[in-house]
């Protein structure tokens, strides 16, 4: 059985971005995003100045002064190798969300790291979630994966930019 980190927030994050599970390389190094191919430190580099060379704990840092919160659908599941697409359903334990909004009330959008953690999220989580969280405006992102090859860096970047407009739009909401 596969068990996911906790996740990397502060109290006031402002937008939480969800995968599914970590990868082999990811679980391996105990490191979200740590396949050398995957997009998402490229994008936080252009994004939050998480940059791939700085160390781990730092790019996590960074995330958190920019009111990001990172974590996973999933808390434990079984698969083979690293696909999303090769979970197995009936071994599929959701983490607790209606704990880390409670803890993390300043949650103001999801973004979800491609559609496998959007459909697990929509069918498991979200009709356990109190009337508040499930309002939250939900976004499903073009997956950092390697395996999403059909997009290429600058188009996976410029869809991430709406993280973005969410952190602006609450700075102005909220000065």
């Amino acid at each position: 059985m596969l068990r996911a980190f906790k996740p990397v927030a502060a109290p006031d994050a402002r937008v939480l971005v969800l995968g599914c599970m970590p990868g082999v390389k990811s679980l391996e190094m105990g490191q979200y995003y740590a396949h050398p191919h995957n997009a998402f430190w490229p994008i936080c580099e252009k994004l939050f100045a998480a940059s791939p060379q700085l160390p781990y704990k730092m790019r996590c840092d960074r995330l958190i002064a920019a009111g990001i919160a990172l974590w996973d659908v999933l808390h434990s599941c079984r698969r083979k190798g690293s696909l999303d697409s090769n979970i197995e359903p009936d071994s599929m334990q959701p983490n607790d969300f209606a704990a880390f909004f409670r803890k993390h009330r300043k949650i103001r959008a999801i973004f979800f790291n491609g559609t496998t953690p959007q459909k697990i999220f929509t069918k498991q989580i979200l009709p356990t979630l109190n009337s508040q969280a499930a309002a939250l405006p939900m976004t499903r992102l073009i997956s950092t994966s390697p395996a999403c090859a059909a997009w290429n860096f600058e188009q996976k970047l410029e869809n991430w930019r709406q993280i973005l407009m969410i952190l602006k739009s609450d700075e102005i909401s909220n000065p």
